[in-house]
């Protein structure tokens, strides 16, 4: 209150001194006509400025009213703490005392924000490098910080501005912060509820009382447009569970003296349950009614679900857009009879006018550009408006994981009832990460991988990555790019440079190797809005390299074959991806089959396999996901499939709680060499994370695996399988995708390698 008086206080000082300057103006000087006009006092404003602000000219003639408008339009340009109107002869002096330029911004003690945020907060109200400055506008930067804090629970935050004056009439601002603790909420009141208990309703907040987990969710810190969710949750609980009258009458929010302590109590009317008697249609539907009809999800017969009421509706606007109306109203207007607490759904349409897009926009990418966006886009400017279309295109910009958000909005042109823009909104997120895994066991010890990718670089849609993975026995470099818009029709160019160093067999010492080089080419042909057929080539060139203890199986392949292998094999695979997301997926399915053939060079041999993986929603926290993949190697031409290219199972990224790589057959030194036959299956549920809510970045999940690998004249049963149970925790965290798991080996033989405790960033199943 205080600061508001001294606010008013000052604005009437300052008219009152500008209304006595105009009153002796107009006692002191007589109108003359002006010989000359000059401005003094300038430092750093253009004499332009001052000029284009004044109401008169040379020759004009001077008047009271005119100096009075000169004073005003000069006062207004912010630029200037004081302005007077000197006459010397018939020359006008304008003279003026020009505000101090703010030169620097700093901020001190501030933990909670970075830097650049508080500074683009202060950019908002006017506040920057380069401004002119007065006292009003650092007590606004004051609030503005406040207001920052207060919503991130900080209420006792407490700012102190200083203001040092430097050469050349600048300024430095330093705002010394005193943040203090973070404000919790430490009781959820909810009143008047009767069909449901308290507990039952606070599950639905975000906002709690705290747990263990609060550091890293802060769903224990009040502000208020989360509580505004928190409402809307609440509500839509009640409309779904057909209390269509409910309303939340009020809310109260207070905090303790100490500004430490919040209490939230919500008052809320739950009305009556009711139970839904009949659908009907109202108004123009295309003379589709039938098809209209099979998009309503709401059940006569059973409880009002809001949710179902809001579905129909969707879907009919959409139907309607796909017919080239962007501009269909539905409105659901409930009959409701409380006599016998039913209600009678009427949707009533208006398909209004048949549009098509004017002009599409690109809107929230700084780094992104446009083309990149707008090659994904299936609804074409000057077509008529198409509902599927606009939602393909969505789908296609969200695939491809630039961006955490995308919308679609539709734009009236003015003038023109029958055109729209499309405005396509997007929010980008960092596209680099870092990989990272590590493991341990009692044969390799520790093993440490590390990778980094760019799916945008420069934000030019293309992708590099490259990874290093080294441990005692295995030093793997890779390196491969990928530019998805080859050609202007989607075609996809990828290159792969990669070397290899390994010793499979690391059950005894040794210092045996097999390294394998190679440069390949891919390119990937979209055959539809979710099919890719994949084709490419590669030279690639192995080499066995003797040295003490090497296995049986590669020495007997050496010496029939030789020591080093070229082949140059061909690949050939399909893809399908309908997934919902690719960090995330709850729903969706992706799909591949791949196949390499050799048939120059020293190795002839095919190997094809294929993976199908599909995920399922269960509710709007759990989830369910399946996988499944096989592999199958043959020599052709009179030649043996490579000993080299045999398949291993066990580890991360297929049977959990083995050793990586240390199922399938053995040699006749006991030594696993693999096979040209392999089989995975993994099963995961996921659930939320104890205290993380509805958080879907940091799940739990559990799983069950099996798998093995067979050789070449090995029959495939069952009972062969290796098999795991387990759980783990899935986080998408800042450096990528981290999955730890913890397994159990549930069918194992002696002579197993046993490996429980695995983690790893960057990958999944």
């Amino acid at each position: 209150m205080n600061h508001t008086i001294r606010q008013l206080f000052l604005k009437v000082a300052k008219w009152l001194a500008l209304g006595a300057l105009t009153c002796n103006l107009a006692w002191a000087i007589e109108p003359f006509q002006m010989r000359d006009i000059r401005v003094e006092g300038l430092q750093r404003v253009e004499p332009g400025t001052v000029f284009a602000s004044l109401p008169f000219r040379v020759g004009d003639t001077y008047t009271d009213e005119k100096g009075t408008a000169a004073i005003r339009g000069l006062f207004a340009l912010g630029l200037f703490k004081d302005v007077r109107i000197e006459v010397n002869g018939n020359v006008l002096v304008v003279v003026v005392e020009e505000r101090p330029v703010i030169a620097g911004v700093d901020f001190i003690g501030t933990k909670e924000f970075e830097k650049d945020t508080l500074k683009k907060a202060l950019r908002d109200i006017g506040l920057s490098e380069g401004r002119a400055f007065d006292k009003a506008l650092a007590d606004r930067a004051e609030q503005e910080l406040k207001r920052q804090y207060i919503n991130r629970s900080l209420y006792g935050a407490e700012i102190i501005t200083t203001i040092t004056p430097i050469d050349r009439n600048r300024v430095n601002l330093s705002f010394n912060v005193v943040e203090g603790d973070v404000a919790k909420i430490k009781e959820i009141k909810i009143v008047g509820n009767k069909a449901f208990s308290e507990s039952t309703l606070r599950d639905q907040l975000d906002l709690n009382t705290g747990n263990w987990l609060s550091w890293y969710t802060k769903t224990d810190r009040y502000a208020r447009n989360k509580l505004n969710a928190d409402l809307e949750t609440l509500r839509s609980f009640y409309l779904s569970r057909g209390y269509l009258e409910f309303r939340i009458d009020s809310t109260q929010v207070s905090i303790s003296p100490n500004r430490q302590d919040i209490s939230v109590t919500i008052n809320v009317t739950e009305g009556q349950r009711f139970v839904v008697s009949s659908v009907k249609l109202e108004g123009y539907f295309l003379g589709r009614d039938d098809e209209f009809k099979s998009l309503i999800t709401i059940k006569p017969g059973q409880t009002y679900n809001a949710n179902d009421v809001a579905q129909t509706v969707k879907s009919f606007t959409e139907y309607f857009g796909n017919f080239g109306f962007a501009f269909a109203r539905v409105e659901p207007r409930p009959d409701i009879d409380r006599a016998t607490n039913q209600v009678s759904v009427v949707l009533q349409a208006e398909p209004s006018r048949r549009a098509y897009v004017r002009r599409i926009n690109v809107a929230g990418n700084s780094r992104t550009r446009d083309e990149i966006i707008r090659r994904e886009m299936r609804q074409m400017e000057s077509a008529w408006y198409d509902g599927d279309r606009i939602r393909l295109s969505r789908d296609r910009i969200e695939r491809l994981g630039y961006f955490k958000e995308v919308t679609v909005d539709t734009q009236e042109v003015p003038g023109a009832p029958d055109q729209v823009d499309l405005v396509i909104n997007v929010a980008e997120k960092p596209t680099g990460s870092l990989q990272l895994g590590a493991g341990y066991s009692s044969f390799e010890k520790l093993f440490l991988t590390f990778g980094i990718q760019q799916d945008n670089i420069f934000g030019s849609g293309n992708y590099l990555g490259a990874q290093v993975s080294t441990s005692k026995y295995n030093q793997i470099f890779s390196i491969n790019t990928t530019d998805p818009y080859f050609t202007a029709d989607g075609v996809s160019r990828t290159y792969d440079l990669y070397h290899r160093s390994s010793r499979p067999y690391i059950e005894q010492a040794g210092n045996y190797r097999l390294v394998t080089s190679g440069l390949g080419l891919r390119f990937g042909i979209p055959f539809s809005e979710l099919d890719r057929i994949v084709v490419g080539v590669a030279a690639e060139q192995t080499t066995i390299k003797p040295g003490t203890s090497i296995p049986a199986a590669y020495l007997d392949y050496a010496e029939r074959f030789g020591y080093t292998s070229a082949s140059l094999p061909l690949t050939f695979g399909w893809t399908r991806d309908s997934r919902d997301s690719v960090m995330v997926p709850t729903r969706g399915v992706m799909s591949r089959v791949y196949s390499d053939l050799a048939l120059a060079g020293d190795t002839h041999y095919t190997r094809s396999g294929a993976q199908y993986q599909q995920y399922f929603p269960i509710s709007k926290q759990y989830s369910f996901a399946l996988n499944g993949e096989i592999g199958y190697g043959k020599g052709l031409s009179g030649h043996p499939y490579p000993i080299f290219k045999n398949y291993f199972v066990g580890g991360l990224g297929s049977v959990r709680g083995f050793d990586q790589g240390s199922l399938g057959p053995r040699d006749i030194t006991g030594l696993v060499v693999g096979g040209t036959k392999k089989i995975v299956m993994n099963a995961e549920v996921f659930a939320p994370f104890p205290g993380a809510g509805n958080d879907r970045t940091l799940r739990l999940y559990g799983f069950y695996d099996a798998g093995n690998v067979f050789g070449e004249n090995d029959k495939f049963t069952l009972n062969d399988l290796r098999s795991s149970v387990g759980a783990g925790i899935s986080w998408v965290s800042p450096m990528g995708p981290l999955r730890l798991a913890i397994a159990n080996p549930t069918h194992k033989v002696s002579g197993d390698r046993i490996q429980r405790l695995q983690f790893q960033i960057g990958t999944s199943f």
